[in-house]
């Protein structure tokens, strides 16, 4: 699977993935005051689904929140299951604890 570009688009409030063809895949997050983000919806435009992008972006978008010390929500159901899939992601979700 092609490597694509990822980016962080803040005034958007979403990590993207350039896709090269004019469309975009994100995952729309809220950015919370005390280190915690949510992500609350992904998206991949339909001409993309089953190539793997949405790991791919949720992949790169858990290691930035890692990377920058944060914690994640997963609202997005997509995320969630991500998450489940691939356990080491289970350290950054946020815990009562954190919030």
């Amino acid at each position: 699977m092609k490597d694509y570009r990822f980016s962080d688009n803040k005034d958007k409030k979403r990590y993207e993935l350039d896709l090269e063809d004019g469309q975009v895949a994100f995952i729309e997050y809220i950015n919370m005051p005390n280190g915690v983000i949510i992500f609350t919806h992904t998206d991949v435009p339909y001409e993309h689904e089953n190539q793997g992008i949405g790991s791919q972006i949720a992949a790169k978008a858990l290691e930035d929140v890692q990377k920058r010390d944060m914690k994640v929500i997963p609202q997005c159901g997509f995320i969630a299951t991500y998450i489940r899939r691939h356990p080491e992601w289970r350290k950054i979700v946020a815990t009562h604890e954190n919030l």
